[in-house]
């Protein structure tokens, strides 16, 4: 198997709107000159600081103009605060635009806050996810929506088959896997209180099992895991520039009431997870994950880390030089 390496941005860079965009649009065109199969984008309502994209799809039709191979995704769409007939219609009208470039993330969302003016609560976004999908779905495979006469246009049967779900859990997993629905695993996820230093892959494994043995006969896992990766020339200016921003993540992980596992720049980076340093110290790191060898596609980015443009667009370089290599054909021997 031939793995499938991406870039992915949540369009953080310290500048205004607009200049994200263009600095995120010269990252992704980046990435493809280099060989990079996709590049994907999160969608985030209202608050800059988590992210700064509300609308994915209009940005990735943008994209789209000015890139040619690149596959482009969204990682997630916020479903229970869309209306999916209309992501259903948006996304037809972008695939064909893309030339079948699209693929489509999705998921329940995570910000409290967000979901009240959508006139929602956190706690109604499991039903409404469900819901959205089912409707989104039953859209694109070309189902009658509420009158005989009233089917999607344009048709986008394709979409269906395109379709990965964002989960921290074993049974998201599994309803992803027994719909033949992709599965996006996260770049962190909270640990159970009882053990919260366990590794990542400890708790990522179980999830794949669990997608795995649901997935019918005969359909073909796409397993997608994003993980954040900052490479620099050298691992002390990689340390350097990465220190400021994930102190900052340590500073608000504080603020909202929860534990920090140590103060050194090592424990840090272990407790958001973040890969950091030169290549080679990058690879040694991402060696230790046995989660890269079980997936199909692994998504890079620099989230929890703040460089500038400059070093972005120089990360991608070096994952795309001498990381990507050797994670497309990973195997299961080399992550022991």
């Amino acid at each position: 198997m031939k793995r499938r390496i991406g870039f992915f941005t949540r369009l953080l860079d310290k500048a205004p709107a607009q200049q994200r965009y263009r600095l995120a649009t010269e990252q992704i065109q980046h990435a493809e000159r280099l060989g990079f199969d996709s590049a994907w984008i999160a969608q985030h309502h209202f608050h800059e600081a988590e992210g700064g994209l509300p609308a994915p799809l209009v940005f990735l039709a943008h994209v789209a103009a000015h890139t040619r191979t690149i596959r482009l995704g969204t990682a997630i769409i916020t479903l229970p605060m869309e209306n999916a007939l209309r992501v259903a219609e948006d996304a037809a009208v972008l695939d064909l635009l893309t030339e079948g470039r699209l693929e489509i993330g999705l998921g329940s969302g995570g910000t409290p806050d967000s979901f009240l003016p959508f006139g929602l609560t956190f706690d109604q976004r499991a039903a409404a996810f469900a819901d959205n999908l089912h409707q989104l779905i039953g859209a694109w495979r070309g189902e009658s929506l509420a009158h005989p006469d009233n089917r999607l246009y344009p048709a986008a049967p394709q979409l269906a088959q395109r379709v990965w779900i964002a989960t921290f859990s074993a049974e998201g997993a599994a309803r992803a896997g027994a719909a033949g629905h992709g599965l996006m695993l996260s770049r962190t996820q909270p640990r159970p209180a009882e053990d919260p230093a366990r590794p990542l892959d400890a708790i990522q494994n179980p999830i794949i099992d669990a997608y795995l043995d649901a997935l019918p006969a005969g359909v073909a896992p796409r397993i997608l895991a994003s993980r954040t990766a900052f490479i620099a020339d050298s691992a002390a200016a990689a340390r350097r520039i990465a220190e400021p921003g994930i102190r900052q993540q340590a500073q608000q992980y504080r603020a909202a009431g929860h534990q920090l596992r140590g103060e050194s720049l090592d424990d840090l980076f272990a407790q958001f997870d973040a890969h950091v340093g030169d290549a080679v110290t990058v690879r040694a790191s991402l060696a230790q994950d046995s989660v890269l060898s079980r997936v199909t596609d692994i998504s890079f980015q620099v989230h929890s880390v703040e460089p500038s443009p400059a070093e972005t667009l120089r990360s991608i370089e070096l994952i795309a030089e001498q990381i990507a290599p050797w994670l497309r054909t990973l195997t299961s021997q080399e992550t022991l």
